[in-house]
C-alpha cells in the first residue's frame, strides 16, 4: 500500500481505479518559413476554431456546473483576443520568420512567466490559463486531439494538474474523484470540484506516479489523503467512514422544514449565498430561507458590456419570483480588487483592493448606478427584495445613496413605469471604519450584514489572496470578533437586523458565539444550509 499525503479541496470518500489524464503527446519545433502572412493567417485560422470550442465547452459547463464557474471559458476566449498575446505571436512570426507554432510556445512561456512573477495572486492564477488557452491552439495547428481515453468505467481522475477546459469535458456520471500533484484550493480546478461535490485532494507531489495507473485506490478527502493499492484494514475503515458520511448526508436531509431554534428557543434566519440565477436550484433544494447575498457583479463579469436595465430586471425578477415571497438580498455591483470588468476601463492600481471598487464607482458613475437601481426597483414588484451596498465608510456615502434613489424612483413615476416604492435597504459592514460609526449608519438603513473576507483583511493589514500570509491569516482573531459584536450592538440599538454573509458564517466553530452576540441572520453557500441548521439546534 503506498499512502500520499496532500492537501483537500473536497470531503467525502471515493473508493475506484485510477485513470491518469493522458495528454496529446506534441514536439514544438522551431522552423523557418518562407511566407509569413500565410503562416499569420495559418495561426487566425486556429486560433478562430479554439474560440468556437471555448464557446461550446462554456455551453457544456453552463449546464454542469452553473454560470459562475462556466465563466472561465469567457475568460480564455478574452484571452485568445488579447492585443499584447496576439502581437507577441504576430512578431515571432514575421521578425523570426519561424512557424506558428513555435512562436504560440514561446508567446505562452514568456507571458506565463510574467503572470506567475506578479504579486497579485489573481494574476499569478492568470499564468495557468494563458497556457490551458495557448495548448488548445496547439493542438489545432499540430493536428492532435485534446482530452482523455474513454472512461468505460466510474474511476478516481490523476493528474499534475487539471485545467478547467479538461475538467469540463470529463464525463461527470463517471468520475468518483480528482487527485492531482500539483493546484492550490483557489484553482478553477478546486472550485469546480467543490460545485460537483466530487471528493478531491491536490498537492499530493511527485509521489503521484503514472506507474500506478490502473490501480485501485481511495480519496479520503477529509484528511486529504491518497490511498494507492489499500491493504484490507485501510479500505475496511474507508468504507466505514463513507458509509458514515453519507448517512450524515442523510440525515441532514431530515431537517428540511425544520426551524434553526437552539434548544433554548433562540430562533436566528439561515440564507443562502449565491452569484447567479443557476444557483437557485441548490438555494431551493437545501431549503434556505432566502438569499443572504446575491452578488450581482457577475452579470457584469459575464458580459462584454455594461448590462442594459433590461437584461438586469430580467434576472432579479426570476430570482424574486422563484423565491416566492422570501427575502432576497440583492448586492449592489462589487467591481474593483480581484474582480476587473475591462469594459470599466479601470486604472491599474498599486493596491486594487484598497481602491477604486464598489460603491465608490457608484458614486462617481451614477449612470452605471442608476441602471442597476431602476432595475431592481422595478424587479421588486415581484417578490421581497432588499438591497445592500458595499465597503460603505461613511454616513456621507449613504445619503448621496439615497438622493440617488430618488431621482430614479422619480423617474420611474415620471415614464409611468411600476416599481416598489419601499424597499429595504442596507449595508455591508466589511470595513473598521464601518464598525467604528456603525451607530450612525443604523439610523440610515434598515439592516447590517458583515462581509467577514474583507473585514478581516482590512483589520489584519492582510491581503486575504496572498497565500504566503495564510499562516497570519486569522479569522477567529479576537478583533474581529469584538468588531462583529460591536456592530450588533449598534444595529440592535437603532431597531435594525444585522447577519453575516461573509465566510465566517459557515464557521461551525463559531456559531454559539454568533448566538450570543444577538446575529438575526447567518448567510452561507447553499450546501452549508443543512450543516449549519444541525449545529444551531445542538445549541444550548
Amino acid at each position: 500500500m503506498v499512502t500520499i499525503s496532500g492537501k483537500s479541496v473536497f470531503g467525502g470518500v471515493s473508493i475506484g481505479k485510477l485513470m491518469f489524464y493522458k495528454r496529446s503527446e506534441k514536439v514544438i519545433k522551431r522552423t523557418h518559413v518562407d511566407n509569413v502572412d500565410e503562416e499569420w493567417s495559418r495561426f487566425q485560422k486556429a486560433k478562430d476554431t479554439a474560440v468556437n470550442q471555448l464557446k461550446g465547452l462554456y455551453e457544456k459547463a453552463l449546464e454542469d456546473v452553473g454560470e459562475a464557474n462556466a465563466m472561465i471559458f469567457e475568460i480564455h476566449q478574452m484571452m485568445l483576443e488579447d492585443l499584447d498575446y496576439l502581437e507577441s505571436i504576430e512578431n515571432i512570426i514575421r521578425t523570426q520568420e519561424v512557424n506558428a507554432e513555435f512562436a504560440v510556445a514561446t508567446t505562452a512561456d514568456n507571458f506565463s512567466q510574467m503572470f506567475a512573477a506578479m504579486d497579485d495572486a489573481y494574476m499569478q492564477g492568470r499564468a495557468a490559463d494563458v497556457k490551458d488557452v495557448s495548448e488548445r491552439v496547439l493542438d489545432i495547428l499540430c493536428g492532435v486531439s485534446n482530452g482523455i481515453k474513454e472512461m468505460e468505467e466510474p474511476c478516481i481522475i490523476a493528474a499534475d494538474d487539471l485545467a478547467p477546459s479538461e475538467t469540463v469535458q470529463l464525463d461527470k456520471s463517471k468520475v468518483l474523484g480528482f487527485a492531482t500533484m500539483y493546484g492550490s484550493s483557489n484553482s478553477h480546478t478546486a472550485i469546480l470540484a467543490r460545485t460537483m461535490n466530487i471528493p478531491a485532494v491536490i498537492g499530493l507531489g511527485d509521489t503521484l506516479s503514472e506507474k500506478y495507473d490502473g490501480s485501485l485506490a481511495v480519496i479520503d478527502g477529509f484528511t486529504g489523503t491518497l490511498y494507492i493499492d489499500p491493504d484490507e484494514e485501510t479500505l475496511s475503515e474507508m468504507k466505514k467512514k463513507r458509509e458514515k458520511d453519507l448517512e450524515q448526508k442523510a440525515l441532514l436531509e431530515q431537517l428540511k422544514g425544520k426551524e434553526n431554534v437552539t434548544k433554548s428557543g433562540q430562533k436566528i434566519n439561515v440564507y443562502a449565498n449565491i452569484g447567479n440565477v443557476s444557483d437557485l436550484g441548490a438555494v431551493l433544494k437545501n431549503d434556505a430561507g432566502g438569499i443572504g447575498l446575491f452578488r450581482s457583479e457577475f452579470l457584469y463579469l459575464e458580459n462584454t458590456d455594461f448590462p442594459t436595465e433590461e437584461q438586469q430586471f430580467a434576472v432579479y425578477k426570476q430570482v424574486a419570483e422563484s423565491m416566492a415571497g422570501k427575502k432576497v438580498i440583492i448586492r449592489t455591483l462589487d467591481i474593483g480588487a480581484d474582480k476587473q470588468v475591462d469594459y470599466f476601463g479601470l486604472d491599474k492600481e498599486e493596491n486594487p483592493a484598497l481602491g477604486y471598487r464598489a460603491i465608490r464607482i457608484c458614486l462617481t458613475r451614477p449612470e452605471i448606478f442608476k441602471t442597476q437601481l431602476r432595475a431592481l426597483y422595478r424587479a421588486a414588484v415581484y417578490g421581497n427584495i432588499s438591497i445592500m451596498f458595499p465597503m460603505i465608510i461613511s454616513v456621507d456615502e449613504i445619503h448621496q445613496i439615497k438622493a440617488i434613489i430618488a431621482e430614479v424612483k422619480a423617474g420611474l413615476k415620471e415614464e409611468g413605469i411600476p416599481y416598489r416604492d419601499e424597499v429595504e435597504l442596507g449595508v455591508m459592514i466589511e470595513t473598521p471604519a464601518s464598525v467604528m460609526i456603525s451607530r450612525e449608519l443604523a439610523k440610515e438603513v434598515d439592516f447590517f450584514s458583515v462581509g467577514t473576507n474583507d473585514l478581516t483583511q482590512y483589520t489584519l493589514a492582510i491581503d486575504r489572496q496572498n497565500s504566503k500570509l495564510d499562516r497570519f491569516y486569522d479569522p477567529h482573531h479576537p478583533a474581529i470578533l469584538s468588531m462583529i459584536k460591536m456592530a450588533a450592538e449598534s444595529a440592535h440599538a437603532e431597531g435594525a437586523w444585522i447577519g453575516i454573509c461573509g465566510e465566517l458564517g459557515a464557521d461551525l466553530e463559531l456559531t454559539e458565539e454568533f448566538l450570543k452576540m444577538g446575529l438575526d441572520e447567518l448567510s452561507v453557500s447553499p450546501a452549508m444550509v443543512l450543516p449549519l441548521r444541525k449545529r444551531i439546534r445542538e445549541c444550548e
